[in-house]
């Protein structure tokens, strides 16, 4: 027997085996359904307690704002959060799996999670795609070794660094950072901080907007304040109100029983045997 004809077992990695089937259908004028995607300001700083995350909450798909109210900021463990940008499916799939992977370490090992630990599964991970996987990551948390701030790239590399910004709004916040952020921030001063970053996001950049969610951790506790501002409610509300119609229109009344175009035809056969 050839060696060709032995079934080999597939390799890991990531598979293209439908890229030229995707092509083709391209060609023949298939539209390829959109992704969602989070255009996002996602920010994090390192106070004198701990760890302060921060997200808008728009999702955007396209021109189109699919979602005011999302949630960007994703449970990782206790004392570990990540917040995320680019596709959502893609950062909520990569949290959830490695969210999951820390859960059994502590099971097994009967200790809390570190930030270390979680930073090395999603920068491997994501380096195994090679970027195909559109998850840029803002990872904080407090454990035995003090608080840690690291921010996470689609192609896998890393960053240490006392404040972080990533997303389509991240410029905007990274100036309010760098003109106001100082060491040994209280809580109030990282929170109002964080906050201002993410309204600098929202009102400079299209992708980013609605509301402002923050996650304040510390040693043995967390604390998230979901929609903890809101800089840009809707205001306009018509005096008229809205009428939408409360019944479809019917097009055509005519009813063509099934009868005239089904013919019924009796085959005569022998009898089962019993």
């Amino acid at each position: 027997m050839s060696q060709s004809s032995v079934d080999l077992p597939p390799k890991g990695g990531f598979s293209f085996d439908l890229c030229k089937r995707n092509d083709m259908l391209t060609q023949k004028g298939l539209k390829a359904p959109s992704f969602l995607k989070t255009g996002t300001t996602i920010v994090g700083l390192i106070f004198q307690d701990g760890v302060i995350l921060g997200a808008d909450t728009r999702a955007t798909e396209g021109p189109i704002v699919a979602d005011k109210n999302c949630e960007k900021i994703h449970y990782m463990a206790p004392n570990i959060y990540c917040c995320g940008a680019g596709t959502a499916a893609d950062t909520e799939a990569v949290t959830d799996m490695v969210s999951s992977q820390l859960r059994l370490h502590r099971y097994q090992t009967g200790r809390d999670s570190r930030v270390i630990t979680a930073l090395t599964l999603l920068k491997k991970h994501l380096f195994s795609y090679q970027g195909h996987v559109s998850a840029a990551l803002v990872l904080g948390g407090v454990d035995i070794s003090g608080p840690h701030l690291h921010t996470i790239y689609p192609h896998g590399s890393t960053d240490t660094l006392p404040f972080a910004t990533m997303g389509s709004g991240s410029l905007a916040a990274m100036s309010v950072f760098e003109a106001k952020y100082k060491e040994g921030l209280t809580r109030d001063e990282g929170i109002k901080l964080v906050a201002e970053a993410i309204c600098s996001g929202i009102f400079n950049d299209l992708g980013s907007g609605s509301n402002v969610d923050i996650c304040v951790i510390t040693k043995g506790h967390k604390e998230y304040l979901r929609n903890y501002m809101e800089p840009n409610p809707r205001t306009y509300v018509s005096s008229k109100g809205y009428t939408f119609t409360k019944k479809t229109e019917v097009l055509l009344t005519k009813i063509t029983p099934l009868s005239e175009r089904v013919k019924v035809v009796e085959v005569a056969g022998e009898a089962m045997e019993e």
